[in-house]
């Protein structure tokens, strides 16, 4: 399925941006709910709702939601900034936390 059709199937939140931190709390990055990151604001939010914090299982699902996203990420590092950090998470290990502002 693609991007576009998944991600009609997850809830809306409401907030102006969701805020990424570290284990200790710190703010790492910022997804703001606007035009051309909604999407990123709502995959993030749903998982971060799903399964308190963004670990491993969490960021597989992510990159299963942005499918066709997640292979030119891939093939094109830094375009795709939210992907990256899901696939850092699988790399590392190192989840993140999120809360909607």
């Amino acid at each position: 399925m693609k991007f576009a059709d998944t991600l009609k199937t997850l809830p809306e939140f409401v907030g102006d941006k969701l805020v990424l931190t570290d284990a200790a709390g710190a703010e790492l990055a910022t997804i703001v709910n606007a035009r051309g990151t909604a999407g990123s604001f709502r995959v993030y939010a749903y998982l971060a709702q799903r399964y308190g914090v963004i670990g491993a299982e969490a960021a597989a699902e992510g990159l299963a939601i942005f499918a066709e996203h997640t292979e030119d990420a891939s093939r094109n590092p830094g375009k795709h900034p939210n992907i990256d950090r899901l696939i850092a998470i699988l790399t590392t290990g190192v989840p993140l936390g999120a809360r909607i502002v």
